[in-house]
């Protein structure tokens, strides 16, 4: 499979995540039928456009995490946008339990 049609397919992945839920980097590649390609999605989504309208932000690492540096810009903007959809963090972390997109 050419880069491209993976790309659709994280593509459409992401843009179906619903409001308030995220997905991990693994999920989406596992979803994708690329279960370690995890950070292939990351590098996938970093290339998206500033002004893209995929929800890029409702994808996080496998502990609930950002992975942005903290106090970073992007780290910043992607708390922000989650924080809105009305997910909370403890500890720099989201509940994947509670948050989280079953696959």
């Amino acid at each position: 499979m050419k880069n491209l049609e993976i790309n659709e397919l994280i593509w459409q992945i992401v843009a179906a995540i619903p409001y308030g839920k995220v997905l991990s980097y693994g999920q989406v590649a596992k979803l994708c039928g690329f279960p370690r390609h995890a950070r292939y999605v990351g590098a996938t989504l970093k290339r998206l456009p500033k002004d893209t309208t995929l929800p890029w932000h409702r994808v996080v690492n496998a502990k609930g995490e950002i992975s942005f540096p903290e106090d970073s810009e992007a780290y910043n903007r992607q708390l922000s946008l989650l924080e809105k959809e009305g997910v909370t963090f403890k500890n720099g972390k989201l509940s994947l339990t509670i948050y989280g997109v079953n696959d």
